[in-house]
């Protein structure tokens, strides 16, 4: 295994840890709060109208907690039917309240029989969910003890101890869901910056061993042939626009970690997939480092300073329309023509223009190789931007060069929202 491979395995280790720890940490509260709600139904049992029923309701919550402790252990399980199941459960335990306590020890404010048990289903929920899940379990379990005055007939007999319990939950709710994402947004940016330090010393690694072997190869051809004239002068001009493709291949930096966040959910990473934040790794390619790789002696290529990424399929798409402008552009401007790739990225859609100095393009040649069945244009850069959705547009005249900009919108998931 590779230094980056073991680097990208510990990081998913220590995602791995820190769900392990925070669902360990809801499991030892579930149980120490178990251990108190067991001390007070000692405490009060004889003041009850149903002692047993204290019992019976202590047994249920021994029994869950049992039993949610082995099952939120295991990622699978953690799902919607046992997060309801463990916020049912409380809610139960909370009502039977009304049920065993005594009017009189409901109106005079004595606590309810799960008394803070109830607040790990809100724990759960947050661990889960984040804040949202989490104040919505908590709203729920405050509408629960209302519920319990309102069963009792104690309603008039409101007190602070219950908004207190209330505002309680809530903060419960809303403080450990926003901890809780805190720290997987740390643990995740911990990740893209161990996964791009990984992805930079692999790429100085594959850049010190090209430029001691395939640069020096081609800058060596190139000089040569230069003065040697003839052919080997058109061998050296193609090596050395290789090598400066080549030499702006290797020599451009991988995106910073984050720089791919384009709509508050999606982060970039160097092999091309970019993750929304939850996980999952959608199938989108920057678009600059394919299009910097046609750079040339001839050729100049520019592109934004953060990422272009597309769907993988319209990346290579137009990478490929690209590639058939600039070779017409070799085939038919002559030699010294030279050529300009502008990449521009708008919030709906990306627009790549190939502009060069060269004789520009006969009125009526376009139309009359596409009825030669000469289909260049027509179809490895029309066809591929249409399929596209997008446009193509020539502005050409004689002497005066041809510029052709690609239009091509993003799909309705991708755009970029301010």
């Amino acid at each position: 295994m590779t230094g980056g491979a073991q680097r990208r395995a510990a990081a998913g280790r220590r995602a791995v840890e820190l769900e392990v720890a925070l669902w360990r940490a809801v499991a030892v509260y579930r149980a120490l709060a178990l251990a108190y709600a067991a001390a007070l139904i000692a405490k009060n049992s004889g003041g009850y109208a149903r002692p047993l029923g204290g019992w019976a309701v202590l047994a249920v919550m021994a029994a869950w907690t049992a039993w949610a402790t082995f099952a939120f252990a295991d990622p699978r399980r953690r799902g919607r039917p046992l997060l309801a199941a463990d916020l049912a459960v409380a809610m139960g335990c909370l009502l039977a309240t009304a049920w065993v306590e005594s009017p009189e020890g409901i109106a005079a404010g004595r606590p309810t029989l799960p008394v803070s048990w109830v607040a790990a289903a809100v724990l759960s929920w947050a661990v889960r969910g984040g804040k949202r899940l989490g104040l919505t379990a908590a709203a729920v379990l405050g509408v629960g003890d209302l519920l319990i005055h309102v069963l009792a007939g104690t309603v008039g007999g409101l007190g602070d101890r219950t908004f207190n319990g209330i505002v309680l939950l809530l903060m419960a709710g809303l403080v450990v869901g926003h901890v809780v994402k805190l720290a997987r947004d740390a643990e995740a940016r911990l990740a893209r910056a161990v996964e791009l330090e990984a992805a930079t010393r692999e790429r100085e690694r594959l850049a010190r061993r090209i430029h001691d072997s395939v640069l020096q190869v081609l800058a060596m051809v190139k000089r040569r042939g230069g003065e040697l004239g003839g052919e080997a002068a058109e061998l050296g001009r193609l090596a050395g626009e290789q090598e400066a493709a080549l030499r702006a291949l290797i020599g451009a930096s991988p995106p910073a970690a984050g720089a791919g966040h384009r709509d508050g959910a999606r982060h970039g990473s160097w092999d091309g997939s970019w993750d929304d934040g939850a996980g999952r790794r959608d199938e989108q390619t920057d678009l600059r480092p394919l299009l910097t790789a046609h750079s040339a002696a001839t050729v100049t290529v520019s592109t934004p300073a953060t990422p272009v990424p597309l769907d993988a399929h319209a990346a290579h798409e137009i990478e490929a329309a690209v590639a058939a402008a600039l070779d017409n552009v070799r085939r038919h401007g002559g030699d010294g023509v030279r050529a300009w790739v502008l990449v521009e990225d708008g919030d709906d859609e990306v627009t790549v223009s190939v502009r060069d100095d060269g004789p520009g393009i006969p009125e009526g040649r376009l139309e009359q190789a596409a009825a030669d069945g000469r289909l260049g244009v027509a179809q490895s850069i029309r066809g591929r931007v249409r399929d596209l959705g997008g446009t193509v547009a020539i502005v050409t005249a004689p002497g005066e060069g041809t510029e052709i900009e690609m239009t091509v919108p993003r799909a309705p998931d991708r755009r970029r929202r301010s």
